[in-house]
């Protein structure tokens, strides 16, 4: 037998001898999720016994993690702009960085009443602008169907179903209306650079969510020729980018008939949004 205060010591001390970082935050977070407790629990009672069966839950737990596995994956959510996301495998991890973009969203087109979300993913920036937006509705697409069902759980946990559309597309390819608001994250790390990436990431993530091709900008060229169609008279689009990438996707959009590009950069003061906006009807 072992108390919660020890089991939390050891897992801390395996984690931090395989160099994980987030070793204190992680080896309370599988203990939290081992034992059922939350943290208040575990800190008034540190010398309880855990049982037989959460002993191996716990084991199970740090195991996964000491392979690289991500927290999001081993305990299946992620909280993002307060909200909480389920994340299972096969949907892209929700991450700081893209709340510049729902903050540059939400700057740009306060009053919109209808939101495109292309590569929906969890669901996380979709869901997030209609909780900030309770008069729009919006819609999602994804060719993954991990991905639709991840975001239609999302949205019913969220009370958001209602507002949340979700289509099984390639891009916006079987769209047929225009939206006040598009956005997306889409993949945008050039292909030979995945192998580089953290193991937690590259053996891990979802490759489609990752790779952007050859130089990290196909899908970027597949959106911007959609745009045109896709946009509302006077519609604005926000797309999250990677830090060297605003240059490339600014000229992408001009080339699109988009007016106002611009770059938003990310609270590192990297370039993380690119932002533009349809000519206004009659223009």
């Amino acid at each position: 037998m072992i108390s919660l205060a020890q089991a939390q010591a050891n897992v801390r001390t395996a984690l931090r001898d395989a160099n994980i970082d987030t070793a204190d935050m992680d080896a309370r977070l599988l203990l939290e999720a081992a034992t059922g407790l939350d943290r208040v629990a575990i800190m008034m009672a540190p010398e309880t016994q855990l049982s037989a069966e959460q002993a191996a839950q716990l084991r199970a737990l740090t195991e996964r993690r000491l392979l690289n596995e991500p927290m999001a994956y081993i305990l299946g959510r992620r909280e993002f702009r307060s909200l909480e996301f389920l994340t299972p495998h096969g949907v892209l991890i929700p991450r700081p960085d893209t709340e510049t973009l729902i903050e540059a969203a939400l700057e740009v087109a306060p009053n919109a009443r209808s939101i495109l979300d292309m590569g929906v993913g969890s669901g996380c920036i979709l869901l997030s602008l209609l909780h900030a937006l309770p008069e729009a509705e919006g819609w999602g697409v994804d060719q993954s169907a991990v991905a639709l069902q991840t975001t239609a759980e999302n949205a019913r946990r969220l009370g958001l179903s209602q507002r949340a559309h979700l289509i099984a597309s390639d891009w916006g390819a079987a769209l047929d209306q225009r939206f006040d608001l598009v956005v997306s994250n889409p993949p945008y790390i050039p292909a030979a650079d995945i192998e580089a990436l953290a193991p937690d990431v590259k053996d891990f993530e979802p490759r489609t969510a990752l790779d952007g091709g050859a130089d990290g900008l196909s899908a970027y060229r597949i959106i911007a020729d959609q745009l045109p169609r896709l946009l509302a008279p006077g519609g604005v689009v926000a797309l999250e980018v990677g830090w060297d990438q605003g240059p490339a996707v600014e000229r992408l959009l001009t080339l699109a008939g988009l007016l106002g590009v611009r770059v938003r950069k990310d609270l590192a003061g990297r370039d993380r949004v690119v932002l533009a906006a349809a000519p206004a009807s009659g223009a």
